[in-house]
């Protein structure tokens, strides 16, 4: 399955500063790897931005994806990224396997530019970035993550392969776009006024989850899916307007605050989503 995490650019919105803006978003990018999204998506709610936006937003969870040891040489100094030290870690498992044929070993590379003829420049944990093929099977941008089998360090023999690579990525995206994708799967709004999500009917989504894959979008504090996408709330349910999601689920139909974070919403919404039979 295919797992699509969709956040809104004003999900920091209510932070009093940039520490805690920080902060929030690597609970976010916790959520993601826990729970093992493939992407996490950032679409626009201008309206709902406040200091921080979307470029911001994208910035530190950008950082937050990318493997330790690639950090200090692609990102450098960046105003966004001032205090990144209170991001926790992700602990995503390393790619350090070698094949028994002694074809090398694995390991995750950024792309950093793509070039001409099916070739791209890959910063990974080799002393300089290294320009490799592209498989014709894959299809890559900027900031790609992509597996690379290194046979040789001395002199570099390097290949990107066409193999899953542990984490996320992280873009911006219209929800349109998003919710249109061929492996989008089932597309769910969370919001405290959908259908509520109970026992009985928890094992259906799950199994088709499971096989579909799926595409969540949450909203951000004090500002929920029906009011970023001027949804009214007695239609979000069944909404006569706006993206196309296939249902709105309330995910914590006894919740006891008047607000739940984006952060925490995405703990109690993964959680039951990505259980498997």
């Amino acid at each position: 399955m295919t797992l699509t995490v969709l956040v809104p650019s004003s999900l920091v919105r209510e932070a009093e500063d940039k520490r805690e803006a920080t902060r929030k978003l690597g609970y976010v990018a916790r959520a993601a790897t826990v729970f093992r999204a493939d992407r996490l998506a950032v679409f626009p709610d201008r309206e709902g931005e406040r200091r921080w936006g979307g470029e911001f937003v994208e910035t530190v969870l950008r950082y937050a994806a990318t493997p330790p040891h690639l950090r200090k040489d692609l990102w450098g100094r960046r105003d966004e990224l001032e205090y990144v030290g209170v991001l926790p870690p992700l602990r995503v498992p390393s790619m350090t396997g070698s094949e028994s044929d002694g074809s090398g070993s694995l390991t995750q590379g950024i792309v950093t530019e793509v070039g001409p003829d099916g070739r791209v420049r890959v910063n990974c944990e080799l002393q300089h970035p290294v320009s490799l093929l592209v498989p014709p099977s894959m299809e890559v941008e900027e900031g790609t993550r992509v597996a690379i089998r290194i046979s040789s360090r001395e002199p570099v023999r390097a290949r990107i392969v066409d193999e899953p690579v542990p984490g996320f990525d992280v873009s911006r995206t219209d929800l349109e776009e998003a919710l249109g994708r061929a492996d989008a799967g089932v597309a769910i709004a969370t919001s405290r006024h959908g259908e509520a999500l109970t026992t009985s009917w928890l094992p259906q989504l799950a199994s088709r989850i499971e096989r579909e894959g799926a595409t969540v979008a949450f909203g951000s504090p004090g500002r929920g899916l029906p009011a970023i996408l001027g949804v009214d709330v007695e239609d979000a349910v069944e909404p006569v307007d706006g993206p196309g999601f296939d249902l709105w689920l309330n995910t914590i139909p006894r919740q006891g605050s008047e607000v739940v974070r984006t952060e925490e919403a995405m703990f109690a919404s993964l959680s039951p989503l990505t259980l498997t039979e």
